[in-house]
């Protein structure tokens, strides 16, 4: 199936035109746009691939009538994700100005973020990689600026759902800040048996392979553990099936017992428990936990330039 064709430049939605498009995901696309008062910001435009098709130089998305119903559900759960980020602020979390419909969609107007992904400082530190891949020291503190993050997020009642390295953002002034929350898939997994494909093979919680599942802080932890696990091995961890098939984790975690600290490696498993009542149960968990070895060591802020081993 070809994807919606994006936005042209110079389009004008609201108040914002559009510059050009700086990714396409399965639920949407972003841009970077300019607005009169804001200056540049990030314009996310909800656009599921799976329900909605677009030609070059239209403005309005077409949905086959048996896909309408899905689509307006995943449009009312992004409007109401947006709605809710916007009442977040926190440097850790990425900052929603505005909120539209248009064109038969909905738009989040986002802070316009300079930095790379967490996502592409792993796969260039994969390169040079040594007997590591990310310092435990810097591992340690974006653990500490994601949970601040997500400690917000769960206190405004949310969940991310989606916490991967391509969602954490490293900015050029060294923050950690979480991007593209999952609301929207999560309607559609429990709407539609679109399940596995709606995630992030190796990020993804058991309980969120399952219908019904009860979700809540220990799914988003549960990421966060393979995000740990990424940035030590270079690669995401294997995925549920996987999981349910041959469990490796214990395996692979020893064998870097020789470059991690226990603690470290103890946590990570913790984290991915596939038990989620084995898991930490909520953010501040967790930080405990980060915190008894940091005390010990010390922690050092992230520096962007210095992420590689």
């Amino acid at each position: 199936m070809s994807k919606p064709a994006p936005l042209p430049p110079g389009t004008w939605v609201g108040d914002y035109q559009i510059v050009k498009r700086l990714a396409t995901g399965g639920f949407g696309i972003v841009y970077l746009a300019e607005h009169a008062v804001q200056k540049q910001v990030a314009l996310k435009e909800y656009l599921p691939a799976s329900l909605a098709v677009r030609a070059p130089g239209e403005l309005t998305p077409q949905v086959a009538p048996d896909k309408l119903p899905l689509y307006r559900l995943g449009l009312k759960s992004f409007f109401e994700e947006a709605r809710a980020l916007a009442q977040i602020t926190h440097p850790g979390v990425v900052s929603v100005l505005n909120f539209l419909r248009e064109n038969d969609t909905v738009y989040m107007v986002m802070n316009y973020l300079q930095g790379d992904t967490l996502q592409e400082f792993i796969v260039a530190a994969r390169e040079v990689k040594g007997a590591r891949v990310l310092r435990e020291a810097t591992i340690r503190s974006l653990c500490e600026e994601i949970l601040a993050g997500l400690a917000s997020v769960h206190e405004h009642g949310m969940l991310h759902l989606d916490i991967k390295p391509a969602n954490v953002f490293i900015t050029d002034d060294n923050r950690a800040v979480l991007l593209d929350f999952g609301a929207a898939r999560e309607v559609f997994n429990q709407e539609a048996n679109f399940v596995r494909p709606m995630y992030t093979p190796g990020f993804a919680a058991p309980e969120m392979y399952q219908r019904g599942a009860l979700l809540g802080p220990w799914t988003d932890l549960y990421a966060l553990g393979a995000c740990i696990y990424a940035c030590m091995q270079g690669y995401p961890p294997s995925d549920l099936p996987q999981r349910l098939d041959h469990d490796r984790l214990d395996q692979s975690l020893s064998r870097l017992r020789q470059v991690y600290s226990a603690n470290l490696l103890e946590i990570t498993r913790w984290c991915m428990a596939l038990d989620p009542l084995a898991r930490p149960q909520n953010v501040a968990e967790l930080q405990q936990a980060l915190r008894q070895r940091s005390a010990l060591r010390g922690s050092q802020p992230i520096e962007s330039q210095q992420l590689l081993a």
